[in-house]
């Protein structure tokens, strides 16, 4: 059992050298996602349209978050001296409010994810396309997306980012 141990090891020795000679031929590149999402001139152009496209809606749900705000409180301040029926109503009214204002809030919170979706989508589809005629520019073996520890000398990242600002 030791004579193969001992036998494994020196070929593992001998076999080290070519292994990192073969290595040292590898030309690896890492992109980062998020990066990209966050200072690419399309991403940040798409989260401004987002922005804008969303503005009015959000405006709307957080003017009917203080109205309903503002009947809560008026309820709580004023609903032990009410008559029954006016009590019943405002909180039929609040209640009404309150399941309006999440509807809304969960329908806009869908589309804003979706439109999010939809431009992500666009600019990974663009960083791709940047990305793969960088690999065939640098002649890259092997080019990496999103890993937990990259060395900086690996990272091509910024070279993503001015491929798509040039192509705007």
């Amino acid at each position: 059992m030791n004579k193969k141990i001992a036998a494994l090891i020196v070929a593992l020795m001998v076999a080290l050298p070519a292994w990192q000679a073969a290595a040292a031929e590898i030309k690896i590149g890492y992109v980062n996602t998020q990066r990209i999402f966050r200072d690419a001139p399309a991403a940040q152009r798409a989260a401004k349209k987002i922005e804008s496209e969303f503005s009015k809606r959000d405006q709307d749900l957080q003017a009917m978050a203080k109205q309903l705000q503002a009947l809560q409180e008026s309820l709580e301040k004023n609903g032990v001296t009410m008559a029954e029926t006016d009590r019943r109503r405002k909180e039929r009214e609040l209640n009404d409010l309150s399941r309006d204002f999440q509807r809304k809030q969960r329908e806009f919170r869908e589309d804003l994810n979706l439109r999010q979706n939809e431009e992500n989508a666009a600019i990974i589809e663009k960083a791709n396309k940047a990305i793969k005629q960088i690999f065939d520019a640098e002649k890259f073996d092997l080019i990496l997306q999103d890993a937990v520890l990259v060395s900086p000398k690996l990272d091509i990242t910024d070279k993503v980012i001015k491929a798509l600002s040039e192509g705007k």
